[in-house]
C-alpha cells in the first residue's frame, strides 16, 4: 500500500469456518460463503464453499481459484484501510437508489485488486502457468451474479446484481493483472 497510495497496510487476519460463524457482523453460515467483515478486520473462508469451487470449477489442477477468492476478500480490506468502505456506505445514503451500483463497484474493485496482487505472484514466478490465469478467471466468472442467478433462480435480474456479471468480474480482474496497479481499479467511474 505505501508504493501505491502511501499508507500503511494494517494487517488483518483469516478465520477459517465451516456450518456458522460468529462475527462482529453478525452470525453467518454457509449460505454466506467467503466475505469480509469490517468491523472486525478479519477476512472469513468458508471452507465448504472453497471444496465446492474446487469440485465445480477447476478440479484439482492448482489452487490459484481458491486464491484468488481469498485474493479478493483481503482486497475488501485494504478498501477498508483506504476508506472505500465508508465512503461507499456514505454514498449508498446519500443515493438510495444507486446502492447496488456501489455494491457492485465495490466487489469489482475487489476483484481488480486481486489481479493486481496475482500480477505480483506472477512477477516473482510464484505461478505455475497461464493456466492458472485461467482457473482465476473461471472462478470469478462462477460467482457472477448473472451465473449465480441462473443456476438458482433459472432467470437473470441486473436491477438487483451486488457483486458484478461474470463478464464484469473477469474484466476488472484482468484490469489489476494487466496493470499490476491497484490504481487503475477505478471502479467507481462507470457509476453515472
Amino acid at each position: 500500500l505505501p508504493t501505491f497510495f502511501g499508507t500503511q497496510y494494517q494487517v488483518t487476519k483469516t478465520v477459517f469456518f465451516t456450518g456458522s460463524v460468529s462475527t462482529g457482523c453478525g452470525n453467518a453460515t454457509s449460505q454466506t460463503g467467503p466475505f469480509y467483515c469490517p468491523l472486525d478486520n478479519l477476512v472469513y473462508i468458508d471452507l465448504e464453499f472453497m471444496q465446492q469451487l474446487e469440485q465445480q470449477l477447476v478440479g484439482s489442477a492448482t489452487d490459484l481459484a481458491e486464491q484468488y477468492i481469498v485474493a479478493h476478500e483481503y482486497g475488501h480490506h485494504v478498501q477498508n484501510v483506504l476508506g472505500t468502505n465508508a465512503q461507499v456506505q456514505q454514498a449508498q445514503q446519500n443515493d438510495p437508489s444507486r446502492a447496488n451500483q456501489y455494491s457492485q463497484a465495490l466487489e469489482l474493485q475487489a476483484d481488480c485488486y486481486a489481479g493486481a496482487w496475482v500480477a505480483d505472484i506472477s512477477a516473482r514466478g510464484k505461478l505455475e502457468g497461464a493456466g492458472e490465469i485461467k482457473e482465476a478467471l473461471a472462478a470469478a466468472e462462477g460467482v457472477g451474479d448473472d451465473r449465480i442467478q441462473e443456476k438458482m433462480q433459472g432467470r437473470i435480474d441486473p436491477e438487483s446484481w451486488t457483486h458484478g456479471s461474470a463478464e464484469q468480474r473477469q474484466a476488472w480482474f484482468m484490469t489489476g493483472f494487466n496493470t499490476r496497479d491497484p490504481r487503475q481499479c477505478d471502479t467507481f467511474s462507470e457509476i453515472v
